[in-house]
């Protein structure tokens, strides 16, 4: 069985995840530290919360640098997938930097809240190993008042207000912005395809 890493970012959504994953017949390895990351095939950071306490938690944790390092398939999910850009207006924190990109606060309208909270239509932008057998019109379940405008790295995008980064890929680093764990069977076939895309 592939070894999971699912990294305790102290987001509320963590036991969701694990459970998520677990429904694949995935028993993830809860990691608090680099350690935890050693051996492992696939990692993934959940996270909610704000920007600059989960990056001072990362820190705390010692994860940074072996983030940066890392070879294998990543996932960020939510908060996790801002972190992986390179900067958030939340806090104006400097973020990873594995994903070139800046995380955006939404623009609340009459029309428009902020924060964009319910189900949501994914758009596909091209192809992806994130996105095989998931149908045409999928909506997907958000929570977030921050997003990342439209990047080459984007492989779908989300309406609200303006186009954002739905789900991002670039090589084996991976985000959605969205909760794949609250997302029915669109979420649980997004993870499934990420435990099962090429590591290379």
């Amino acid at each position: 069985m592939t070894e999971v890493a699912l990294i305790d970012a102290g987001g509320a959504n963590l036991g969701s995840v694990r459970y998520a994953l677990q429904r694949l017949g995935v028993e993830p390895r809860l990691v608090c530290d680099a350690r935890g990351l050693e051996g492992a095939a696939r990692v993934i950071l959940p996270g909610v919360g704000s920007a600059p306490e989960a990056m001072a938690r990362l820190n705390n944790q010692g994860l940074i640098e072996p983030l940066l390092r890392l070879q294998v398939p990543l996932i960020g999910i939510c908060l996790g997938m801002q972190l992986l850009f390179e900067h958030s207006e939340e806090g104006d924190v400097p973020c990873l930097g594995l994903l070139p990109g800046r995380v955006r606060r939404l623009t609340p309208a009459p029309s428009i809240r902020v924060p964009h909270m319910g189900w949501n239509r994914l758009l596909p932008l091209r192809a992806s190993p994130l996105l095989a057998e998931v149908p045409e019109g999928a909506n997907a379940y958000f929570v977030h008042s921050y997003a990342v405008p439209l990047t080459t790295a984007a492989v779908a995008a989300c309406d609200h207000g303006g186009m954002f980064t739905a789900i991002v890929q670039q090589g084996v680093r991976c985000g959605a912005q969205f909760h794949p764990e609250r997302s029915a069977e669109t979420g649980a076939r997004i993870l499934r395809n990420f435990l099962e895309m090429d590591a290379a």
